[in-house]
């Protein structure tokens, strides 16, 4: 892995890329220092304190929403908008067409996202800054006649228009998903004080010892599941292109375990959130019913409870699966195979080819939710189990979304080396 990393420096274009990355990272890292102004302080560091729901948040957010700072939305709004156009696209016959015309396509589709996060971060600084005003934290009180209330939506929400744009830099011009490096970036600056709070936090050798071996048991399983693959043997016929003929050869297609990466556990928590969000912005209503009924959905969406094990569980499948059958496609595979006379020994071409694919990846995508959900809820249950361990399910979480990316982005890193005949960690 080391010596991975060194070659990496030691080429050009794929260290400018490193780099890049990095600076882009520092940037982000900057503006979450910079505060949101009409914040009284003292407050808001008691209201994060006592609530697991905006903790949650605020592990995504790097600490920026616990000190409200221009980018405290991070990327959920961005998040939550590529969730409803992907399950647009499933339902509205032009988007689908859309996502098929390629390079055009998949633009245009980015662009109309673009376009959705801007009113989607309008609608979540509105309710994070109305909840916080109940608690008395906005000076000067929150309201929509209020012109400072209209400053801090409009820099909350040009935050989150900045660090989308900060994101797609890194995917196009650097290395890795620009999503997961965001929040990653956001997760690890917040380690070393995770880590001295357990220390002192004077809890019995036990739960310590628990703690540690969940840690490294997630770790194995992650990795296990980034690196499992399923080789589907590809056979290549002699075939003429011009006046060149081409000798057939023998070569496979690898389907991964896990196709869907660590995006279905982004995207299970952010939709896992947003009603535990919604109810908590009306259970400072005036109105006492909607209080009360605001109020029972929070508890009963709270992270220690195991009902939001059992649903983070089923979203983290159900979005592997979802989110598999976006990236792969069978009958798009098919026809490139067809298309460059390839075909798997014992399967025509064509349909066939495309049923046999679905089916091989519908099989292993089962086994690769299964562990990335079990991995997902395993923190959880041991704070539902534990009291004394309920800070860890949101360290479980953030250990996912780490090591996820650091495997994938090595990954991408030594086929860049592979590329230039360096030998790699990764055979």
């Amino acid at each position: 892995m080391f010596e991975s990393i060194l070659n990496a420096f030691r080429a050009p274009d794929i260290r400018r890329r490193i780099l890049f990355v990095l600076g882009i990272l520092v940037v982000y890292r900057l503006l979450a220092q910079v505060p949101l102004p009409g914040v009284n302080r003292d407050e808001l560091a008691k209201f994060f304190e006592d609530n697991q729901a905006f903790g949650i948040l605020d592990l995504f957010a790097g600490g920026g929403l616990s000190s409200l700072s221009i980018v405290g939305l991070t990327m959920n709004p961005y998040i939550n908008a590529s969730i409803i156009m992907q399950l647009m696209q499933g339902v509205i016959p032009s988007l689908q067409a859309l996502s098929r015309e390629g390079e055009y396509g998949r633009q245009r589709l980015n662009q109309y996202t673009r376009y959705l996060t801007v009113p989607m971060a309008f609608l979540q600084a509105f309710g994070i800054l109305s909840a916080l005003n109940a608690s008395g934290i906005i000076v000067g009180g929150f309201g929509l006649g209020n012109a400072m209330s209209w400053v801090q939506m409009v820099t909350m929400v040009a935050g989150a228009v900045v660090l989308m744009w900060l994101g797609e830099l890194i995917t196009e011009k650097g290395i890795g998903n620009g999503i997961s490096f965001i929040i990653f970036a956001g997760i690890v600056s917040q380690a070393p004080g995770a880590v001295g709070s357990l220390l002192q936090g004077n809890l019995p050798l036990r739960d310590i010892v628990l703690f540690a071996a969940l840690a490294i048991v997630a770790v194995g399983v992650i990795i296990y599941i980034q690196e499992g693959q399923r080789r589907i043997p590809i056979q290549y016929a002699s075939r003429v292109r011009g006046r060149r003929m081409y000798q057939g050869g023998q070569t496979f297609l690898p389907l991964r375990v896990n196709l869907a990466g660590v995006i279905p556990i982004i995207f299970a928590i952010s939709i896992l959130q947003f009603p535990a969000q919604l109810a908590l912005y009306f259970s400072f209503s005036t109105v006492e019913g909607v209080r009360n009924v605001a109020t029972a959905i929070a508890g009963f969406l709270s992270s220690t409870t195991p009902q939001y094990a059992i649903m983070y569980f089923l979203l983290t499948v159900g979005f592997t699966y979802f989110y598999t059958a976006f990236t792969f496609k069978p009958d798009e595979t098919a026809e490139q195979l067809r298309k460059n006379g390839g075909f798997i020994p014992g399967i025509r071409p064509g349909r066939p080819t495309q049923d046999y694919l679905a089916r091989v990846v519908s099989r292993i995508t089962i086994a690769g939710a299964l562990f990335l959900g079990s991995v997902a809820v395993g923190p959880v249950v041991a704070g539902v189990l534990d009291p004394n361990l309920t800070g860890i399910a949101l360290g479980g979480t953030g250990l996912l979304i780490v090591v996820s990316v650091v495997v994938e982005t090595m990954k991408q890193i030594e086929a860049q080396l592979m590329m230039r005949n360096y030998e790699g960690f990764i055979r």
